[in-house]
């Protein structure tokens, strides 16, 4: 597989975005019924759907596995995939981490993904509330850069952002490249 073929950030709606770890095959189920789900919401309501309720959403399909009397679309196994679901909606940024389990938590900062644990210390040591957009980019980075075995290029990493009265952005790899010499 080519390196750059490899999705770990995938935009959910243009106010949502959403970030893998594990199994990319199990992730890509979830994040089709995270879009099937806003799309639907957004057809029948005509608003955007809040970023909890489609982290409740796809947390419902992991939750179902192995029920004897579950719809006929319920996994015979967990999920081995972690979601974080970012986005703006009416009450602001919003952060969901779901576990392999379905379980899902609101975040402030959350590291998923090998080497999580120092990271997460590490995010928890710099987050702030009042923190830019641009120092979160930057302190995201250079953690990332810490932990990471490989140097970290634009190759090899992802970023995406969505900010209040904007939509999911992605960024390019001459972007990246633009961000990474700054730190």
């Amino acid at each position: 597989m080519e390196p750059n073929s490899i999705e770990k950030i995938v935009e959910i709606d243009t106010h949502i975005g959403c970030a893998m770890s594990g199994l990319i095959a199990d992730a890509k189920t979830l994040i089709d019924k995270a879009r099937v789900e806003t799309q639907n919401h957004w057809f029948t309501y005509n608003e955007t759907m809040t970023v909890e309720s489609v982290t409740q959403a796809v947390s419902n399909l992991a939750l179902q596995f192995g029920e004897e009397d579950a719809d006929p679309g319920a996994m015979s196994r967990p999920f081995g995939v972690a979601l974080l679901f970012g986005g703006v909606d009416e009450k602001g940024p919003q952060l969901y981490h779901m576990d392999p389990s379905g379980t899902f938590v609101q975040c402030d900062a959350r590291a998923i993904g090998s080497a999580s644990e120092g990271a997460q210390s590490s995010l928890q040591e710099v987050y702030h509330k009042s923190m830019t957009l641009k120092d979160a980019i930057k302190s995201s980075l250079t953690i990332l850069k810490q932990v990471m075995e490989e140097k970290l290029n634009a190759t090899n990493i992802e970023l995406a952002t969505v900010e209040p009265g904007k939509t999911f952005h992605m960024y390019s790899k001459e972007e990246l490249e633009d961000v990474i010499k700054d730190i």
